[in-house]
């Protein structure tokens, strides 16, 4: 059996059997292979994930800005990734704010967690201690990038990347410099490139128990929280999930036809992995290494091109995030019946896009976001208890479309010629 079918057995089942026995989530036994057996199955699958993102993302950074850097296309490349990046991010925000102003999925919502509660709590924190925006581009600037690789899946991953496309430029330089007295590549370069075929070759081994891993994540997710709670915000979630299909399907679709003159249903079929991966794990950097070889094994777009705009996309491009980030604040003004101008919704539209640029690549790594957005027109904070009891779903439905606009932003920025010359990929995942 495929590794996407086998990804999808596991989600399903995992999804039935954890929902049928919520009701008995107080059994000590169940609670005992809940907690000791099956967590510990999930967390660490994901940590042998995320211990290779550091050095894979630098690794990768570096080597496609070098290989970019020699064909004197650098400059081109990250001009149109930023370029589609802000584009489709743009269109993401705009479908969502049209849909919760005509469906007003808030209206007669009641709230239904306290002010106090400690979500609430922590992410009042975490809003208050947001730096303001001349601060944060001071900050991508490192001054110390092993502190930066250390912290970069606790927001700190932007830093280590800056450093990583500088050290690119300057190693592109020192090659071609170099390249009439040495010949080839330098040394440097290939430890890199060995180094990241090493994480590659982890992701490979990584997979071969994903099923289980995926199964025992999305059974504690459904046995945990059960799925009540969706029927309490049915029409809000129906809300961002439908916005969130039609960026995947209409949105997506439409710019791989139009731009990369690429089968959008043949892209998305060759996709299937990697997107219910990114819905299991609700992490677009847990989702990095599994994307970096789909891209190239199955996509068959240029490495130095999709290694360089994934590793950059899976923190700067959060199409998903963006949209749900402003759903949630103008489905949050109708629950208190605040009536937000033109120019409020467009603010909330540009903070969204920005926001979503600056989310963390973990799961929840949004909600803060979403609260400095809700506060900047008046929104009380304690709104947040509402949304947090389905956000874990929420996240997961997200975290698929912005890996996913990573992998179309890749196509796009890699040209027409890519589309047309690549063929389908026969080989299949064990």
């Amino acid at each position: 059996m495929k590794l996407h079918n086998r990804l999808a057995l596991a989600l399903l089942l995992g999804v039935a059997l954890g929902a049928l026995l919520h009701p008995y989530a107080e059994s000590p036994a169940l609670a005992a292979v809940s907690t000791h057996v099956l967590r510990p199955i999930g967390q660490i699958f994901l940590r042998t994930i995320f211990m290779i993102v550091v050095p894979m993302v630098f690794s990768a950074l570096v080597i496609g800005v070098y290989q970019l850097g020699r064909g004197h296309d650098l400059s081109g490349v990250a001009g149109r990734t930023l370029g589609y990046t802000f584009l489709l991010s743009g269109a993401s925000v705009a479908i969502g704010v049209a849909l919760v102003n005509l469906l007003r999925p808030g209206a007669g919502v009641q709230l239904a967690a306290p002010a106090g509660s400690p979500g609430v709590e922590t992410l009042q924190q975490n809003a208050a201690a947001a730096r303001p925006l001349s601060d944060i581009l001071i900050e991508l600037v490192p001054r110390n990038p092993l502190e930066s690789a250390v912290r970069a899946l606790d927001g700190e991953m932007l830093p280590l990347m800056v450093f990583a496309v500088v050290f690119g430029v300057a190693v592109s330089r020192l090659s071609a410099a170099r390249a009439a007295d040495e010949g080839g590549d330098l040394l440097l370069v290939r430890v890199l490139e060995q180094i990241f075929d090493a994480c590659m070759r982890i992701v490979h081994f990584a997979m071969i128990l994903a099923p289980v891993a995926v199964f025992a994540i999305v059974f504690n997710t459904a046995f945990t929280f059960g799925t009540g709670i969706l029927a309490t915000l049915l029409f809000y979630v129906v809300t961002v999930v439908g916005g969130l299909l039609l960026q995947q399907v209409v949105v997506y679709g439409a710019f791989l036809w139009a731009v990369a003159r690429r089968s959008p249903l043949e892209f998305f079929r060759n996709c299937r992995e990697v997107y219910l991966y990114a819905f299991s794990t609700a992490s677009s950097n847990a989702t990095l290494p599994l994307s970096l070889d789909v891209a190239e094994r199955k996509l068959r777009l240029p490495p130095e091109i999709s290694r360089f705009v994934l590793t950059v996309g899976s923190t700067a491009n959060q199409n998903g995030t963006a949209l749900f980030e402003g759903v949630t604040v103008l489905f949050l003004a109708q629950v208190y019946g605040l009536d937000l101008t033109v120019g409020q919704q467009v603010r909330v539209m540009v903070m969204s896009i920005i926001a979503g640029i600056g989310t963390a690549g973990v799961p929840g790594g949004s909600l803060p976001m979403v609260m400095i957005v809700a506060q900047s027109v008046g929104i009380p904070a304690e709104g947040m208890g509402l949304i947090l009891g389905v956000d874990r779903f929420l996240d997961m439905c997200r975290t698929m479309v912005n890996v996913s606009g990573d992998l179309v932003i890749a196509a796009l920025v890699s040209g027409r010629e890519t589309g047309a010359h690549s063929s389908p990929a026969t080989a299949s995942s064990s």
